[in-house]
């Protein structure tokens, strides 16, 4: 009994006055520490799982959706259209800032407005006479009408005028881009000038021809011939206001409307091709797939190729996803050329048709002593292969899907070393060009809406307004207070029967993609120039290429009205899918 009071006194004596601020700081410490450990745990779990917004590291099974939409745009239009190159450029260049107008153009002291007076000509008797296209009076002449009648849009070079179809006509280019455009592109366009010469020797525009009039204006590229040392074509002799200057290396833009030259290149010699490293993807689960699946795991090959410094081996051959095609099934012996610019690529980067390679290969590989890595494992990262010297490397994909993706080998730890170049792929000029051309047509100031209708309006669980939101009477009724009456409206649906939307017409003029089908039909410049890629034989101008051309006419116009955030409240992807951005 006596030990009791002995053991409790030793129990008690941590909570005597004069250990109670040590107490307290153990526990100010403890409590601090735990805090620590609890912070870098949540910071652990917060930095594995967030997902930034820059494209190029959103995670695979996300970059669809991605590369199918445009912002709070709706057309993902059966998830056909992806976004290119070009659609990562801000439309706001520094080329962009510095345009031709009136005040640049010289004005003849024999001149007035609207016309010009020939020097040192007697013009009794020779009214009927040529003209002379490249008299710089007549070339000053020819810019100001241009600059005058085509008021939306701004004009950044011209071309010197050559001569015409007859005496009486003269052809020249320009360089142009819509005022209010909102992509980093330059537009070429090339039309006819009729010129008549009064009996005082005055000369007058009588009238401009529609666009692409002026043939014999329209420069013609030289073939390149290598794929290796090619560079682009250069801009022909005329006029150019002066733009400033800019620090570091130009960003290369589209310019739709100049000649393609799309050829295959090819290697000039046996020792240019056993000198070359070369990277090759083969097989895998990624044909006959979307577009969308297509380009992003393109995209991984030519940036490994780029991070590797070697030349891409592709296949140029693409199968169409039944998707696209009016027949319902998947198409093969697509041509990557009809749907995006090769040109680009191959001047921009190292690339080799496969077919010319293997070519190559069978005839030289013994021979030159050339070697083969071969790579069956997609976690074999670009990094582990920096180092291997052979001369080609090929990743051989298997049949088992998800795991023969050629964007597989992108992912992980790869995705923060190789980069998809973007800048790289642009779409096709040709079909580009079709756009312009539409959007010309339309004089380049006109509004546009898309209405989504087809399957998504029939599907009522989904998407229980839409038909009712996007009928004749519910746009007229939307459409009020953002489009003004009288405009050119053009309407981009996937809606069969356009006399569905005749109501319209009371108060708008409206337009269709299907009433410009004679600039891809047998008779257009389109038909032609993709047959010969074809081997003679027609191309369909298919499922992909329509939305294509529908979405990319719906943005330039000035004004663009959205099926969903506009027309309706239902989620483009069905009911209780709708996010802060659509």
């Amino acid at each position: 009994m006596l030990g009791r009071p002995s053991i409790l006194l030793s129990r008690t004596g941590n909570f005597r006055p004069e250990n109670l601020g040590q107490n307290a700081m153990a526990m100010i410490g403890n409590l601090c520490f735990t805090i620590f450990v609890l912070g870098v745990l949540i910071f652990t779990i917060i930095a594995a799982t967030y997902q930034p917004e820059d494209p190029l590291f959103h995670p695979s099974e996300k970059i669809t959706n991605f590369l199918a939409s445009k912002s709070n745009a709706t057309f993902r239009a059966d998830d056909t259209v992806v976004r290119t190159g070009e659609d990562f450029l801000g439309a706001n260049q520094t080329a962009f800032s510095t345009f031709i107008n009136l005040n640049d153009v010289d004005v003849p002291e024999t001149a007035d407005a609207g016309s010009v007076t020939e020097n040192n000509l007697d013009c009794r008797g020779k009214i009927d006479d040529p003209i002379d296209c490249t008299d710089p009076d007549v070339f000053h002449l020819l810019m100001r009408a241009a600059i005058e009648k085509f008021k939306d849009i701004h004009f950044y070079r011209f071309g010197k005028p050559v001569r015409g179809l007859n005496d009486s006509s003269c052809h020249m280019a320009w360089r142009f881009r819509p005022k209010e455009g909102k992509t980093a592109t330059f537009y070429k366009d090339y039309r006819s000038f009729v010129v008549s010469r009064s009996e005082n020797c005055t000369l007058d525009v009588v009238s401009i021809g529609d666009y692409h009039s002026g043939g014999n204006a329209r420069k013609r590229k030289r073939k390149n011939k290598t794929g290796f040392d090619g560079t682009p074509g250069k801009l022909d002799e005329g006029f150019e206001k002066a733009t400033p200057k800019t620090e570091g290396e130009p960003i290369a833009l589209p310019v739709v409307g100049e000649a393609v030259n799309d050829s295959l290149p090819v290697v000039e010699s046996e020792s240019s091709f056993g000198n070359g490293k070369y990277l090759i993807y083969s097989g895998g689960g990624d044909r006959c797939k979307s577009m969308s699946h297509y380009l992003w795991s393109f995209m991984c090959a030519l940036g490994e190729a780029q991070y590797l410094n070697r030349t891409l081996v592709m296949d140029l051959s693409i199968c169409l996803s039944k998707i696209y095609t009016s027949s319902g099934v998947d198409e093969e012996g697509k041509d990557f050329r009809f749907y995006f610019d090769f040109e680009h690529l191959k001047d921009s980067a190292s690339v080799l048709d496969q077919v010319q390679f293997w070519s190559d290969w069978k005839q030289w590989h013994k021979k030159d002593g050339l070697s083969l890595h071969l790579v069956e494992d997609f976690r074999i990262t670009p990094m582990k292969l920096s180092g291997v010297q052979d001369t080609l490397i090929m990743r051989k994909f298997g049949s088992v899907e998800l795991d023969n993706y050629w964007y597989r080998v992108c992912e992980g730890e790869t995705e923060s070393v190789v980069q998809r170049p973007w800048h790289l792929v642009w779409k096709s000029r040709r079909l580009m060009d079709i756009v312009s051309a539409i959007s010309s047509r339309l004089n380049w100031d006109y509004d546009s809406v898309h209405v989504v209708r087809g399957e998504k309006a029939r599907n009522h669980e989904m998407w229980p307004h839409l038909a009712e939101d996007t009928s004749p009477e519910a746009l007229l009724s939307s459409l009020q207070d953002k489009i003004d009456d009288g405009r050119n409206l053009y309407i981009a649906t996937n809606e069969p029967d356009t006399s569905f939307f005749d109501p319209l017409k009371d108060k708008y003029s409206t337009h269709f993609l299907h009433e410009y089908k004679d600039l891809w039909d047998e008779n257009s410049e389109w038909y032609a120039e993709t047959a010969k890629l074809n081997n003679g034989n027609p191309v369909e101008f298919d499922g992909y290429m329509r939305s294509s051309v529908d979405t990319e006419v719906f943005f330039r116009a000035k004004k663009q009205v959205e099926t969903f955030n506009d027309l309706t409240k239902d989620c483009k992807d069905g009911i209780n899918t709708c996010t802060s951005s659509s």
